[in-house]
């Protein structure tokens, strides 16, 4: 049987965008989950989503696994790219979608 962690790193390796959130894409749980996921919406990225709201196990896993103690997690190929207000100062700013066309996720 696979551990939460292992679980997480097979998550995190395998798609190409992993958000950790309250609730899910289809209905946010907290507004800072919401944020992100109207920001990924908006870039039109298809993301897979973790409810950690469903599982108390993952829900604290996924705080040592990158050393960050705040959900929502944005994980694109396989790196930690932060919370709800480095993703939204990103995306203001034009870096998020500059990665992820380097990444290859988005078009040029």
């Amino acid at each position: 049987m696979q551990s939460v962690q292992e679980r997480i790193e097979k998550d995190v390796t395998t798609n190409q965008i992993v958000l950790y959130m309250k609730g899910t894409s289809q209905i946010p749980q907290c507004g800072f989950s919401a944020v992100v996921v109207q920001i990924l919406n908006t870039l039109g990225v298809h993301f897979k989503d973790v409810n950690v709201l469903e599982d108390m196990e993952v829900r604290q896993a996924i705080k040592d696994y990158s050393n960050w103690p705040t959900i929502p997690q944005l994980y694109i190929m396989g790196e930690f790219i932060g919370g709800c207000d480095i993703v939204r100062e990103m995306y203001q700013s034009g870096e998020l979608q500059e990665l992820l066309k380097e990444k290859g996720i988005l078009s040029k």
